[in-house]
C-alpha cells in the first residue's frame, strides 16, 4: 500500500522519454552546469557502470579515463539538469556492477560489443 502511494506521487516527476541503456555501454550525457548566472550544457561520455534505484530515485555512474586519470561521475536519472542521454555503444557484459574496470587501464577498460538494436553509430 505504502509503496503504491509513493509510486503514484513519484510518477508526475518521473522523465517519460529515457532511452534504453545498460550496464557497459559507452553514452553520452548532456546536463546542464551553472556558472554564476550563465548555464550551459556540458556533455560527459564514458562507459556505465552502474545502476542502482528505482522510481525517483534512480541513478547511474558513468566512469571515462582523461589522460591517465580516471573519472566518475553519478547521474540521477530523473533529474532536470541531465538534458539528455544517448547511447553510443552497447557493451557485452555479465556483472551487475563494473567496479572492476577502476584498476583496469589501457585497452584492459575496453568491454567487448554486443550487437544490438539500440546501438547508435556515430
Amino acid at each position: 500500500m505504502k509503496t503504491e502511494l509513493l509510486d503514484a506521487v513519484e510518477s508526475k516527476s518521473l522523465k517519460e522519454n529515457v532511452p534504453y541503456f545498460e550496464i557497459g555501454d559507452i553514452v553520452d550525457v548532456h546536463y546542464k552546469i551553472k556558472e554564476g548566472e550563465k548555464e550551459r550544457i556540458q556533455v560527459f561520455n564514458g562507459t556505465v557502470i552502474a545502476r542502482k534505484g528505482r522510481g525517483i530515485n534512480e541513478m547511474f555512474t558513468v566512469r571515462r579515463m582523461v589522460g591517465s586519470e580516471g573519472v566518475e561521475r553519478i547521474f540521477p536519472l530523473n533529474s532536470p539538469n541531465v538534458v539528455k542521454i544517448k547511447p553510443i555503444r552497447s557493451g557485452k557484459t555479465r556483472r551487475a556492477k563494473l567496479y572492476f574496470l577502476r584498476k583496469r587501464t589501457g585497452k584492459a577498460v575496453k568491454l567487448a560489443q554486443q550487437h544490438s538494436d539500440h546501438t547508435v553509430s556515430r
